[in-house]
């Protein structure tokens, strides 16, 4: 017997969609839109040492009803259990990300997306990737910069595999490499307990947030808080308490925080570094 899959009814009044419940091409780029903006990406189980689950209905009780949001594996995993309900075809794929690491550093696979088809084309779909998470599909067949609601991003061909790349300011940085190995999502467990619990994980040791809305990016790492506006500038600000730093979750990254024991001096801990 099959598990009960996501609440579609739920996730739509979660993500604010009220489109057709179709597998078309535009349906993905409207879920893919809002799902960003509504579902915070965060790390606060890992840092408080509280286990990730995958099942969906952990990922209901958490991301969808629970006003929590999540990182990479859970919401991509709940992203796909929404597609195929919808009549989508999707494939799960790992990646090993190469934002902010030394150039040439052996890297894991600690990051996950999907790969989706709709109406005889196949993207890239990945709603988990923090700071920089995509806001729209990627065509998988296309090496020309694509356009989405936030900056430009193209695949960029290297040997066997495609890197991931976004324009910010005049430049090309690169998120991260995949390829088109064999993935399930036994493989998504696993590195998703990789990630939330091994000691060195930044996913264990600071805190990080973002959220994409209309015009605006919101990232948080430990108690820096930063708000890119899309064609401005980026204002910084170093949060000094506990407090401030539950307003800016609270109120920028929209989450709720009522069933997280222990957070406080947590956040306290984190506001105290320079």
């Amino acid at each position: 017997m099959t598990a009960p899959g996501i609440d579609l009814d739920a996730y739509f009044a979660r993500v604010g969609y009220d489109g057709p419940r179709d597998n078309s091409a535009a349906t993905l780029r409207r879920l893919h839109e809002l799902h960003p903006q509504a579902i915070p990406f965060e790390n606060l189980d890992p840092l408080l040492n509280r286990p990730v689950r995958l099942d969906a209905a952990s990922l209901q009780a958490k991301l969808v009803d629970g006003g929590r949001g999540g990182y990479c594996f859970e919401h991509n995993t709940l992203f796909a259990d929404v597609l195929r309900q919808l009549g989508y075809p999707v494939t799960e794929a790992t990646a090993r990300v190469r934002w902010a690491a030394p150039p040439g550093e052996p890297l894991p696979r600690t990051h996950c997306l999907l790969f989706v088809e709709a109406e005889g084309e196949r993207y890239l779909a990945d709603v988990g990737f923090g700071g920089n998470v995509l806001t729209a599909p990627l065509h998988l067949s296309s090496r020309e910069a694509q356009t989405t609601p936030h900056e430009m991003f193209r695949l960029v061909e290297e040997n066997e595999r495609l890197v991931q790349e976004a324009k910010l300011k005049d430049d090309w940085e690169p998120l991260y490499a995949f390829d088109f190995s064999e993935t399930h999502p036994v493989d998504f467990e696993l590195g998703s307990w990789f990630t939330s619990t091994h000691p060195e994980s930044i996913f264990v040791k600071g805190l990080m947030g973002a959220r994409a809305e209309s015009g605006k990016r919101y990232a948080l790492r430990d108690n820096q808080l930063a708000v890119h506006s899309m064609g401005g500038g980026t204002e910084k600000t170093i949060l000094k308490s506990a407090g401030e730093m539950r307003d800016a979750l609270t109120d920028l990254f929209k989450l709720r925080l009522d069933q997280l024991d222990g957070l406080d001096p947590v956040l306290a801990a984190l506001a105290a570094r320079s």
